[in-house]
């Protein structure tokens, strides 16, 4: 029986890209049924902000897997990113991207690596959630759960264990991002003591990149968060030779979804000439996930041999190493010749025998990890006159339940103190006056109020806990 999926031929390039890859679909016999669904650009000119129509996410629902080509996002007008929208609204918590070496016959730097980048795909600063605070001032919110933090952790332990990987590495940012990066790492920390037989560690994002691109023979499977993911998967597909060779599969506990990791090329749409390699590739992804393993090598090894053979596109093409230049649909072509040969250079793909072709679902377990949580304060931020001083603040605030002990101009504290805020906002830090004391939403309701009867412009409020006593904000 065939396995129905959807496809979606995107924007710039996508068309023609998609176009060939299912040419060598159909002649490798994949066993799918296709359901054409419309996004992108004319899906935005329709007024649906996430370029995506209701039939779109009806054949999505009902197949559970999408094939998509690249989209173009247009710039402002209220429209959101297609992909962001994809993958909160499917759940798909994973980015997979599988990037290896093909030397010697595509060019690059290093002779031999073999990474998988995992990506946490729903949280991070990637949630969407920015906003205009005042005149100079502009936020944007890190959002990092420990249940999802635990779940991608897990996810990669796991993977690494299915395919017969040696170490996963998990890359933060926690010498400066406390809270947030901080749960990301002690999460990998704890999962990764349920996998004694799996090298552990850790690196901070910078350095762990700088080796990534130096030394990425020493690295397996990385796991990270959704924006240093997304900046790593690129570094180490534009290492292994071109960004154009890389698939990347998302996935969920019930949806997946497989594309490429470039963009639409709108400059070069229409010219025959974009490399089909990438969304060939998640096409591969996509099989093994559905269970046709067979088809997904049958295509693989073919398409190394085509690599082997000197047929390149544009972006590969080098006169010492290539031997033909060739445009899209001429390298689907060459490619769909050599199914059922197999490469001679290259490793050709190994799926272990008798393994099942997805791993296990990976579900949220959070468990609440403190018995007491207690309001100790707030948080209040201030639209701000570079030029006024804090003295009229600071005094109508001298006998109230809350004290107000810090002030703060983009994390530095400049009060008590002489120092003048360097932003038109300030951040207030009100505490209780006494540890023993009670503290309710209504001592913080207070505080609002009092600074609006004053013509003070509140812009921003964040309330202040103890979870057990430890806190819960960085101070």
């Amino acid at each position: 029986m065939s396995t129905p999926i959807t496809v979606a031929y995107g924007d710039g390039i996508g068309p023609e890209i998609m176009e060939a890859v299912l040419s060598i679909l159909r002649e490798a016999e994949a066993k799918i049924s296709i359901d054409i669904i419309e996004i992108g650009e004319r899906v935005y000119s329709k007024e649906w902000s996430h370029g995506i129509s209701p039939s779109g996410w009806e054949s999505i629902k009902r197949t559970k897997i999408l094939l998509k080509s690249p989209t173009t996002t247009p710039q402002g007008k209220g429209h959101k990113s297609l992909n962001v929208a994809l993958r909160k609204n499917l759940g798909l918590y994973a980015n997979i991207r599988p990037c290896i070496s093909y030397h010697p016959v595509i060019e690059n730097k290093f002779d031999k690596f073999d990474i998988v980048v995992i990506r946490e795909n729903e949280e991070d600063v990637y949630t969407g959630i920015e906003h205009r605070l005042t005149g100079d001032s502009y936020q944007c919110t890190k959002i990092i759960t420990r249940s999802g933090s635990e779940k991608i952790c897990r996810y990669a332990f796991e993977y690494a264990k299915k395919h017969n990987r040696k170490k996963v590495t998990c890359l933060t940012k926690d010498n400066i991002m406390k809270m947030t990066d901080g749960t990301f790492h002690a999460a990998f920390d704890r999962i990764a003591k349920e996998y004694q037989d799996i090298k552990a560690e850790h690196y901070i994002v910078d350095i762990g990149m700088a080796r990534v691109a130096t030394e990425p023979e020493n690295f397996d499977v990385i796991v990270t968060e959704n924006l240093y993911g997304d900046i790593l998967s690129d570094i180490v597909a534009q290492t292994s030779g071109s960004v154009g060779l890389a698939g990347s599969s998302n996935i969920g506990n019930e949806y997946a979804m497989f594309e490429a990791v470039h963009g639409s090329a709108p400059d070069i749409a229409g010219k025959n000439v974009a490399n089909p390699s990438g969304l060939l590739n998640a096409a591969v992804h996509m099989l093994i996930y559905i269970g046709q393993v067979g088809t997904a090598k049958l295509i693989y090894d073919a398409w190394l041999k085509t690599l082997e053979d000197g047929i390149h596109t544009a972006d590969l093409y080098k006169e010492k190493r290539s031997k033909q230049k060739v445009g899209t649909k001429e390298f689907a072509e060459a490619v769909i010749d050599n199914l059922g040969k197999k490469p001679t250079t290259l490793p050709e793909l190994i799926i272990s025998s008798g393994s099942d072709s997805k791993i296990n679902k990976v579900q949220d377990n959070y468990e609440q990890d403190y018995k007491v949580k207690k309001l100790v304060g707030s948080d209040i931020v201030l639209a701000w006159n570079k030029s006024s001083n804090f003295d009229q603040i600071v005094r109508l605030f001298e006998s109230s339940n809350l004290q107000m002990i810090a002030i703060y101009s983009k994390g530095l504290a400049i009060w008590p103190g002489s120092s003048e805020s360097s932003s038109d906002q300030i951040t207030c830090r009100f505490i209780a006056n006494n540890e023993k004391q009670a503290i309710t939403n209504s001592d913080v309701n207070n505080l609002l109020i009092k600074l609006e009867e004053h013509n003070f412009d509140v812009v921003r409020m964040d309330k202040l806990y103890l979870y057990d006593g430890k806190e819960g904000f960085f101070s």
